[in-house]
């Protein structure tokens, strides 16, 4: 069970006075009510992703310009007071897991699209903006944006911005910090800065680097400028089903070995090729131990090329069946279910850990074998499910949250996949972020060193720790202004 920050008392006694501030700032408007602080309203910002952990927050606050944000914070800055920022709440690590004594600054209604620039290939849009919203508003002109984490449908772009989120497209296009060009940044001060802009190279230090899963740490996103591109000439999809998952793990490595990118290349083993065909009635082999979705694009004559050669090489690894797709209605059928996988293992567990790790392909054979053994020590059964041509591992741990025995098998099983990564030359986290769930275990990758140098420059940006604190650093070795009181009016 993760450990919190005691609430400040003198926050906690001064909350009306505290939300009439935060009224004053962003008052209710036509979109409904600009702060919420009553205990039934603030249920539904109690917990994220990540729901076997719940708080309450003080209240929470609904801007709608850069400006708003930029007066919140500063007026919590100056009171000492605790700010969340949230999105959409998809995070699956705690990212936006509140404080009894936190402001929540959610970003929802900051949605706004507020430039698009086809010949220099760019679109400004607001925070809360969805991902899938950006492809949207731009794919009519032929164009899409490329990062699609399995949540797009609801994930925020400035939610992905802070914890540098992926998806199954990755793999050729790269991860959010891979398609961003300029940010428009708060600092707890209240200060608008200004981060890049709509060009490829920014003048300077690699501030846009910096902030890009930073989790909430240095300050809070409003507006972000986006690559956007020219969609390919089609896409095709293939399956490719094994007796195994290292056998499985094998043919991904070697496909990756070969030189060939695929646009998407994901690993689903036998619990999660069950759960998700009874979800969404893809035709995938049931009698498969495991199973590869490999996604190539370009004209229909590079297609052929690149899925023979996929074919060629799965081919060495006895597949009990390969199937590729002919037409784009197939291909949607076949990733129907990958899109459903979360959902889908939700049907047959009442509970599960979404794991968020990565590790160099070449180890994937043995690391899959490894979780399988863990899973029998620890009695607890996994889907695995991930991104296997970036090594971004997602295996999904089953248990029941009402027994308490199966939360503490299933978190310290979570742990020891996570160590596991890290021993294999790999880390923590791929896309999640690390958030309550993987803070505790940051002195895995990193020494006492390099943590002290990360909290100094968490320092120099909010130097009393108030932004989404308790998150990314253990709570041992905390700095003192970390519990700093909130200060005179």
């Amino acid at each position: 069970m993760i450990r919190q920050p005691d609430p400040k008392p003198e926050v906690l006694a001064r909350a009306p006075e505290i939300v009439a501030a935060l009224r004053a700032i962003v008052p209710d408007g036509p979109l409904g009510h600009g702060v919420i602080s009553d205990a039934r309203r603030l249920k539904p910002y109690e917990t994220d992703g990540l729901a076997a952990y719940r708080q309450p927050p003080l209240a929470v606050v609904l801007p709608t310009t850069t400006e708003q944000v930029a007066a919140l914070l500063a007026y919590c800055n100056r009171m000492g007071v605790r700010v969340v920022p949230r999105g959409a709440g998809t995070s699956l690590s705690g990212g936006a897991l509140p404080l009894a004594d936190a402001v929540v600054i959610g970003m929802m209604r900051m949605n706004q699209i507020l430039e698009i620039d086809y010949a220099d290939r760019f679109a400004v849009v607001q925070a809360g903006v969805t991902n899938i919203g950006i492809t949207k508003a731009v794919e009519a002109a032929g164009f899409f944006y490329a990062p699609d984490p399995s949540s797009q449908l609801a994930c925020m772009i400035g939610g992905n911005v802070m914890m540098n989120s992926g998806g199954a497209h990755c793999l050729k296009y790269g991860v959010t910090a891979n398609n961003l060009l300029g940010l428009t940044f708060v600092s707890i001060e209240g200060e608008v800065i200004k981060i890049g802009g709509d060009h490829p190279d920014a003048a300077g230090l690699d501030w846009l680097g910096l902030i890009t899963g930073s989790e909430g740490q240095l300050g809070l996103v409003t507006e972000v400028t986006v690559r956007i591109l020219r969609g390919p000439e089609g896409a095709r999809a293939m399956l490719a089903a094994f007796d195994g998952n290292e056998v499985a793990g094998q043919a991904v490595d070697a496909i990756i070995g070969s030189g060939i990118i695929p646009v998407a290349l994901e690993f689903m083993d036998r619990p999660a090729i069950h759960a998700c065909e009874a979800f969404a009635h893809a035709g995938y082999p049931l009698d498969a131990e495991a199973m590869l979705i490999i996604e190539v694009e370009g004209s229909v004559a590079e297609q052929d090329d690149m899925l023979a050669r996929i074919r060629d090489i799965c081919a060495q690894f006895n597949p009990i069946s390969m199937k590729v797709a002919e037409s784009a209605e197939q291909s949607a059928a076949i990733w129907k279910g990958r899109k459903g996988a979360f959902g889908a293992v939700g049907r047959i567990s009442p509970d599960y850990l979404c794991m968020d790790g990565t590790i160099p392909t070449s180890q994937l054979p043995f690391t899959l074998r490894r979780i399988g053994e863990m899973s029998a020590d620890y009695g607890l059964q996994v889907a695995n499910i991930f991104h296997a041509g970036d090594g971004n591992l997602h295996p999904l741990i089953m248990f029941d949250a009402n027994d308490a025995d199966s939360f503490v098998r299933a978190e310290k099983f979570g742990a020891d996949i996570l160590r596991l990564c890290v021993e294999v030359g790999g880390c923590l986290t791929g896309e999640h972020g690390v958030g309550v769930e993987k803070r505790d275990l940051m002195g895995v990758q990193f020494t006492a060193r390099e943590l002290d140098q990360q909290r100094a420059l968490k320092t120099a940006f909010d130097p009393q720790w108030l932004l989404n604190p308790s998150k990314v650093f253990p709570l041992d070795g905390l700095p003192a202004s970390a519990s700093m009181p909130m200060a005179a009016e």
